[in-house]
C-alpha cells in the first residue's frame, strides 16, 4: 500500500510539474530569449548567427558535456561501459525526465549513456557525474574545465543534466562548438544520438529528437533540451550532399516552432556551404597545467563479471644493451673492440652507431608486437567495436618516439651480392637486409631495419634484382584525376581495431569501396579509419550505401 500511495504521489507530481511549467510558458509576455548559429562542420565557418554569445539557459543540451566526459574516461581507461554504478540517493530523487532508477540500485554505465542521450534523463546524468567524479558539485566543475579547454568561452555549468540553477549558462555558439567536438573527436559513439529508441536496461526508451530526426533529410543528431527559463533548446547535426552542419537553436517557443525554426537553419547553411570545403577537424582540448582529471586504479568503479579492465602496457626503453653474436658467427670487428673498450677507427664509428640504434628499433618493437597479442590477442578474439579502451596506444606511440632509428640511415634496395665490411670479410647472404648505411670514408655497412610501421594491407612489390640496387616502389590506389575523395568510418583506439572495421566495411560494401586504399591515420585521441582513392561521386554514394546499413561515415574531399 504504501508503495503504490509512493508511486501515486510521484505521479501526481510530475504532472502538477508539467502543468505549472505549461502555463508559465505560454503565459502572456513569456518567452526564452532566443538565439540562433549555423556552422559548416567540416570547417568550423560560421554561416549564420543571431544573438550567438548571449549566455542561456542550456538545459538538457548540458548532457552533451556530461557525454562528452563519460566518452573522454573510457577512452583513457578510467571507466569501461560495463562498469556497474550505484545509484546515489541524490540521483534517484532528480526529477523528471527520468529513467526511473533507485537509490542503491546497480546499472551499468552503457545503459546510463543511454539513458541520458535517448531519453534525456536527468537521474541518468547526475549517476555518470557522480561516478566519475564522486559527486556532482565536483563533476560540474570537470565541466567547466573541459568547456574552456574546447573553446567554450562563455559556459558555466552547475549540474551534470542541465536543469536550472544559478551561474548554470551556455551560450548558442558554445553548444555548436561541443556538438562539433562530439562529432569529430568520439565519431564511434556519435550514431547513438541518431538512434530512434534503445534499450536501456529499465526500459526501451525513445529519443526525445525523434520527430526532427524523421522530419528532416539528412539529419542524424544530435540533443534537446527543455526548462521553463530555457525555453525549446535543439543542437542538431544533417549531412547533405557531402556538407555536413551543426546548428543550435535556443529559446524556441514549442517543439514544432523549435524544429521548424532549426529547419529553415539548416536550408540556410546547406545553400551558404561550399560544396568541396576541406575537412580540418578541431583540435582536441589542452587542458592548462596538463591532464589533471585521471584517477588511481584504486578508485575505478568495481566492474560487472570482470569485464572492461583496462590493460595498461608501458614500454619505454631505458637502455639498449646490444645483443649476444649468433652461435658460429664471427664479430665485427668495429663491434669487439667496443666490447672490449678499444678505440674503433673514425670511419666505423657511424656503422656501429646505426647498427645498435637499429637493433634497438628491433627490440623495441618486438617487445610491443608481443604486448599487443597479449592485450588484444587474435583479429578473430580482439575487442568488441564499441569498446575501445583495451590498449594505452599512448605509451606505444611515446615508446616510438624515444626509440626512433639514427636519421642517418637511409632506406635502399635489398643488394644483390654479398655486403663487405671494413675488414673486408664477406658476409654470408642470409645477414644481408634491405638497409644500408655509408660511412664518411665511403663503406658500405647493411645494419638491422627497424620493422614497417605502415597497414599490413599495402601492397608492396620488389624489384627484380640486378646488378645495380634500385629502390623499392610501394603501389597503391591512383588519386590521378578526380581520384582525391575519402570516406571515414570512424576513430578507434588502435591501429588494429581500424584496420579491422576498414577490412569489414570494404567487405560490407565491395561494389563501391572495392577498389579503393585502406588508409589508418594517427590522430590525437586514436586511429582514424578512411577509405582513399574515390572519385566524388563514388565517396557520396559509399556514405549513403555504408549509412543505409547504419554504419556511421562521412566523406572527406581535396
Amino acid at each position: 500500500m504504501a508503495s503504490l500511495f509512493g508511486h501515486l504521489a510521484r505521479l501526481f507530481s510530475f504532472w502538477l510539474f508539467a502543468g505549472l511549467a505549461s502555463l508559465l510558458a505560454s503565459a502572456p509576455g513569456f518567452a526564452a530569449p532566443y538565439a540562433a548559429i549555423v556552422i559548416d562542420a567540416r570547417t568550423g565557418e560560421v554561416l549564420y548567427s543571431e544573438n550567438a554569445e548571449a549566455r542561456l539557459h542550456p538545459a538538457s543540451l548540458t548532457k552533451m558535456m556530461t557525454l562528452y566526459i563519460a566518452f573522454e574516461e573510457i577512452q583513457r581507461g578510467n571507466i569501461s561501459l560495463d562498469t556497474m554504478v550505484t545509484v546515489s540517493k541524490h540521483a534517484a530523487a532528480q526529477p523528471p525526465s527520468r529513467l526511473g532508477l533507485r537509490a542503491g540500485q546497480k546499472i551499468s554505465l552503457r545503459n546510463l549513456i543511454r539513458a541520458a542521450a535517448i531519453k534525456s534523463a536527468n537521474d541518468a546524468a547526475t549517476a555518470i557525474g557522480e561516478a566519475i567524479s564522486g559527486n556532482e558539485a565536483d563533476f560540474a566543475r570537470r565541466m567547466t574545465r573541459t568547456a574552456k579547454a574546447l573553446g567554450m568561452r562563455n559556459t558555466t555549468f552547475k549540474n551534470a543534466n542541465g536543469l536550472t540553477a544559478q551561474g548554470h549558462l551556455s551560450s548558442a555558439m558554445d553548444m555548436t562548438i561541443l556538438g562539433r567536438h562530439l562529432f569529430y573527436d568520439f565519431p564511434q559513439y556519435y550514431n547513438l544520438f541518431s538512434r530512434r529508441s534503445v534499450d536501456a536496461g529499465l526500459a526501451t526508451v525513445n529519443n526525445t529528437n525523434r520527430r526532427f530526426l524523421d522530419a528532416y533529410k539528412g539529419a542524424d543528431g544530435i540533443k534537446t533540451g527543455y526548462t521553463v527559463a530555457a525555453g525549446f533548446n535543439l543542437t542538431a547535426s544533417a549531412e547533405r550532399g557531402g556538407k555536413r552542419l551543426i546548428a543550435t537553436v535556443f529559446g524556441g517557443k514549442s517543439t514544432a516552432d523549435r524544429n521548424a525554426k532549426m529547419m529553415k537553419l539548416l536550408d540556410l547553411g546547406f545553400g551558404k556551404a561550399p560544396r568541396n570545403a576541406p575537412v580540418n577537424p578541431p583540435a582536441p582540448p589542452s587542458y592548462q597545467g596538463g591532464d589533471e582529471m585521471l584517477v588511481a586504479d584504486a578508485d575505478l568503479p568495481e566492474v560487472a563479471n570482470g569485464a572492461g579492465k583496462t590493460v595498461r602496457v608501458n614500454m619505454q626503453i631505458a637502455t639498449s644493451p646490444r645483443p649476444l653474436a649468433r652461435p658460429g658467427s664471427a664479430v665485427p670487428t668495429q663491434l669487439a673492440a667496443a666490447e672490449t673498450g678499444e678505440v674503433a677507427p673514425a670511419e666505423t664509428a657511424q656503422p656501429e652507431k646505426a647498427v645498435a640504434a637499429a637493433e634497438a628499433v628491433d627490440a623495441m618493437q618486438d617487445s610491443i608486437e608481443g604486448a599487443l597479442a597479449a592485450a588484444l590477442g587474435t583479429e578473430e578474439d580482439g575487442p568488441p567495436p564499441e569498446q575501445t579502451d583495451a590498449l594505452d596506444v599512448e605509451s606505444i606511440e611515446l615508446a616510438s618516439a624515444a626509440a626512433a632509428p639514427d636519421p642517418s640511415l637511409t632506406p635502399q634496395a635489398r643488394p644483390s651480392t654479398p655486403a663487405v665490411e671494413p675488414t673486408g670479410t664477406s658476409v654470408p647472404q642470409a645477414e644481408i637486409i634491405p638497409f644500408q648505411v655509408v660511412s664518411a670514408s665511403g663503406v658500405t655497412v647493411s645494419p638491422r631495419p627497424a620493422k614497417r610501421s605502415a597497414p599490413i594491407y599495402d601492397e608492396v612489390v620488389a624489384p627484380a634484382p640486378s646488378a645495380e640496387a634500385e629502390p623499392e616502389v610501394v603501389i597503391s590506389v591512383s588519386t590521378s584525376g578526380d581520384r582525391h575523395w575519402g570516406v571515414n568510418v570512424g576513430r578507434f583506439g588502435s591501429s588494429f581495431e581500424a584496420e579491422r572495421a576498414l577490412l569489414r566495411t570494404q567487405l560490407v560494401e565491395t561494389a563501391t569501396l572495392g577498389g579503393s586504399l585502406r588508409k589508418v591515420m594517427p590522430r590525437s585521441g586514436g586511429f582514424e579509419a578512411t577509405f582513399m582513392g574515390l572519385t566524388q561521386d563514388q565517396a557520396d554514394l559509399a556514405c549513403r550505401r555504408l549509412q543505409a546499413r547504419a554504419i556511421q561515415c562521412f566523406t572527406m574531399g581535396p
